[in-house]
């Protein structure tokens, strides 16, 4: 079995090439080529944590992908120095099943997440968009920023968070890292973030919307990651209203993001508002953006399919790198 570290997975798994595989997983998804249960969830009460076992099997092209994702969310960990979100995946060969690799899940996890939101970027962002808001100053954020600056010439970031001294190490961290630009900047407040924003990504635990809609510029992209249980909901339900509504899955959207079902309990929209995934958009089966002035809204709660392409990536990456290191199993 090869065992792949978190440096490994960052090695082998660069932004570009992870955003073209989370298309052809979302393709594979929409097209039935994939496998994906809902994920079973595991809360730990005592320690206000939740583990999700995320099982998925994918024939994409030529290819086939069988591994099974174990993520842990717990919200003491950070307290504790350690990461908020811990994760492991568990690579199968598809013809028997047999263990092929073990790789650090939170990298993977990282990486994986923010292709998925730089995919649906280059389908539904204005293609002139240049100036960014980033709403989070975490794990997660730094991939958003990333895979955002992959896929549009962006020269302007903004970087919101509720804590300040957070936000200041994630803008001088991030400036002028790889295609992102030197000019990186805190906001005060999310509307000065969202003032001039083509993009929004939103990458927080928050139980309540991040910003207030009517901040909004016209035409804007937004991405929101974060809400992962129907509890949680980071974007305002006049934004979901008046959006064009795209997801990840329709399935796991609609029973475990907030953003969706809190405005769907009001009575606010019905599950029609979603108008595609966006494999269906890769594929050509739903539209996608319809105007300039349109804003677009894309929900990713995250789907197995996800993992199990991007460690096919990992892999095949790792041996031409002579990354990871073999053991007897």
């Amino acid at each position: 079995m090869l065992i792949l570290t978190a440096d490994d997975v960052r090695k082998a798994l660069p932004m570009p090439e992870a955003i073209q595989a989370m298309k052809q997983a979302y393709a594979a998804l929409s097209d039935g080529k994939a496998i994906v249960p809902l994920r079973t969830r595991l809360p730990i009460p005592k320690h206000e944590g939740l583990t999700l076992f995320m099982p998925s099997f994918v024939q994409a092209k030529a290819e086939e992908a069988l591994a099974v994702k174990i993520v842990s969310l717990f919200p003491e960990n950070p307290q504790r120095g350690l990461d908020y979100i811990q994760a492991a995946v568990l690579v199968l060969e598809s013809t028997s099943g047999r263990a092929l690799a073990l790789l650090e899940g939170n990298s993977l996890t990282a990486i994986r997440t923010g292709a998925g939101s730089g995919a649906a970027i280059d389908l539904l962002a204005r293609p002139e968009s240049r100036t960014l808001a980033i709403f989070g100053a975490g794990a997660q954020a730094r991939t958003q920023i990333e895979a955002a600056c992959a896929i549009r010439k962006i020269e302007t970031v903004w970087v919101f968070s509720l804590n300040l001294e957070h936000a200041k190490k994630f803008a001088a961290e991030m400036a002028g890292r790889n295609a992102i630009p030197q000019d990186v900047r805190v906001a005060d407040n999310p509307a000065q973030a969202l003032k001039d924003a083509d993009i929004v990504c939103a990458a927080t635990t928050s139980a309540t919307p991040v910003f207030a809609d009517a901040d909004l510029k016209r035409g804007v992209h937004i991405s929101a990651i974060g809400s992962y249980t129907p509890e949680m909901q980071e974007i305002p339900a006049e934004t979901i209203q008046r959006a064009r509504v795209v997801v990840d899955s329709r399935s796991a959207a609609l029973a475990e993001t907030g953003d969706l079902i809190q405005p769907l309990q009001a009575g606010l929209i019905d599950e029609s508002h979603i108008t595609a995934e966006l494999g269906e958009i890769i594929l050509e089966t739903k539209p996608g953006r319809q105007s300039a002035d349109e804003i677009t809204y894309f929900k990713s709660v995250g789907v197995a399919v996800q993992d199990a392409i991007a460690a096919q990536v990992v892999l095949k990456n790792a041996k031409i790198l002579k990354l990871g290191q073999e053991v007897k199993f």
